[in-house]
């Protein structure tokens, strides 16, 4: 499977952090001092009080912008830290990356003074809302069904958490799996998908027959007639969830 070295080069570039979900993040996180950022990737939505990033993977870490918080190649399971180290935690679409779900969070939880905040998605809800996956490419779905954890597990695991929804505005600025749901023909471009680990993941084979109907439906507005709600939306609710959880 790939992994975010052979994936990762264009992320500075389709994941941009958008303003709509870094507020909820940021009122997630409330009024602490430092923030470590577990899984943090180029570094989208770290608050200024960010203290370090932790990320395993060179490629992700060479792509953070000037300025941002230090950054050290590690993983989740395996925090370089003291305990209480850090006012909050912050794990932002990354626990279905660990290879160890349960030691990932024991880390979290022996990090953080005060809280841990982490977006992650339902599988269900994303499997039955999802236009994407449950119409074009199951396939894809499928692979996420092996590596998805159900938030009452996450949940469990933190010690008790409250869970908020994230609604994906239509014209969402991070590209991610769902962002593009109001903006079909972006899943036809590579440079999107390659930035979208659901797509990026399983290998253009798997992906390449549902990306060819859905081509054919957009070329002959069966797409849209078969969507006209969507399309009235400006936003949507497909499982995305923050997980908030006090120490």
């Amino acid at each position: 499977m790939a992994t975010y070295d052979s994936i990762g080069a264009t992320y500075a570039r389709t994941r941009q952090p958008d303003p709509r979900i870094a507020a909820q993040i940021n009122a997630a996180l409330g009024d602490v001092t430092d923030v470590i950022n577990v899984g943090a990737g180029t570094g989208s939505y770290e608050p200024p009080q960010t203290a370090l990033a932790v990320e395993p993977s060179q490629v992700m870490i060479a792509q953070r912008p000037s300025g941002s918080a230090p950054a050290v190649q590690a993983v989740a399971e395996h925090l370089p830290l003291r305990d209480n180290a850090a006012d909050a935690v912050m794990a932002l679409l990354t626990v279905h990356h660990w290879a160890d779900l349960a030691g990932g969070i024991h880390e979290l939880r022996r990090v953080a003074r005060r809280r841990i905040v982490i977006l992650t998605w339902d599988q269900h809800i994303f499997r039955e809302r999802f236009w994407l996956v449950r119409d074009y490419l199951p396939e894809a779905a499928a692979f996420d069904d092996t590596r998805a954890t159900p938030t009452d597990q996450l949940v469990h695991l933190l010690g008790g958490a409250r869970e908020v929804p994230v609604q994906i505005p239509h014209d969402c600025v991070d590209g991610f799996a769902a962002a593009f749901w109001r903006r079909p023909g972006a899943y036809l471009d590579p440079k999107v998908r390659a930035g979208i680990s659901l797509l990026a993941q399983p290998g253009e084979d798997v992906i390449a027959p549902g990306l060819a109907r859905l081509a054919d439906d957009l070329a002959s507005g069966h797409w849209h007639a078969q969507h006209a709600d969507v399309l009235t939306l400006e936003t949507i609710d497909v499982g995305y969830r923050l997980l908030v959880a006090d120490r």
